[in-house]
């Protein structure tokens, strides 16, 4: 068992059988909000536990995620620091799931990345998993199409999501899967693809693609809440809006016909950007 970093703080240790830690930081490539949407949904339990905590005077830069000051009729009662922390789920009975939450680290990524690894070890985790969400050319007519990282081509060969050879630049939690994978951990990323002409909006159904891959895949199981309806009411809602001019329906049905035959996506689309910039002005012009 290594040593435990000074970077973090045990701050209970409860008696967990071979727990998966999730992670869904604040930060970081977030299409359409749905890792953030998902991590709220399985946070949505006041009975959940802090675990341990990590040092942010070290990890952030407190200038660009400043504190904030509560004030009293004008008397500072109290200051609210941004946290890192790890909290053990309350509703993760059947099988013990950890949370990393909190915002991106701004510094140390190496040293963070083993104290997240170190605290694992120490607590047991067989599991490392990432969530995250990216814009994609697909449509929002079709089921959310999952995309994943994982630490080892064996692992990659178990999971029915889309893979891919490519070099992209990386967040905190890629950090982490490699330095868990190395040490002997699983660790995937799970990351759902957005349309990309509803990227800076939310779209639940992503979220909820997110959520039921995060219960496959660790054995857990999670309370959807209003992501459902949601979802439902979204797509509903975009049909009605895209349905209302005849060069949006001809382009929607591209994107379907790409995302039907993967293959011959480059044949079949059109660019990519134009599809972008056209339909966020459609979309956006609307009220809803």
């Amino acid at each position: 068992m290594s040593r435990l970093s000074p970077l973090v703080e045990i701050l209970n240790q409860p008696d967990l059988d071979r727990p998966v830690l999730l992670m869904a930081m604040q930060g970081w490539v977030d299409a359409g909000g749905a890792a953030m949407a998902c991590r709220n949904a399985i946070r949505s339990d006041p009975d959940d536990s802090l675990v341990a905590r990590f040092d942010a005077d070290r990890l952030l830069d407190h200038r660009s995620r400043r504190p904030t000051v509560n004030l009293v009729d004008g008397v500072s009662k109290s200051i609210d620091w941004p946290v890192i922390e790890v909290h053990l789920l309350a509703g993760s009975s059947e099988q013990h799931m950890l949370l990393l939450d909190g915002p991106e680290p701004d510094h140390e990524w190496r040293a963070f990345a083993g104290a997240v690894v170190g605290l694992c070890e120490q607590l047991g985790v067989q599991m490392v998993i990432g969530l995250g969400a990216y814009p994609a050319a697909v449509p929002h007519t079709r089921p959310t199409r999952l995309s994943c990282t994982a630490g080892s081509e064996d692992l990659t060969k178990e999971l029915d999501f889309v893979t891919s050879t490519l070099s992209v630049p990386a967040g905190a939690q890629a950090v982490i899967e490699v330095e868990a994978a190395a040490a002997g951990i699983q660790a995937v990323g799970i990351w759902a693809q957005v349309p990309h002409y509803l990227a800076a909006a939310s779209y639940p159904p992503a979220s909820l693609a997110l959520l039921e891959a995060l219960a496959s895949l660790s054995g857990g199981t999670f309370d959807a809440g209003s992501l459902a309806q949601k979802t439902l009411a979204t797509r509903s809602r975009l049909d009605e809006l895209v349905s209302r001019n005849p060069d949006h329906v001809t382009m929607l049905e591209q994107l379907e016909a790409a995302y039907d035959d993967l293959h011959e996506l480059a044949d079949r689309l059109p660019t990519g950007e134009d599809l972008a910039a056209e339909l966020e002005r459609f979309l956006r012009s609307r009220d809803d």
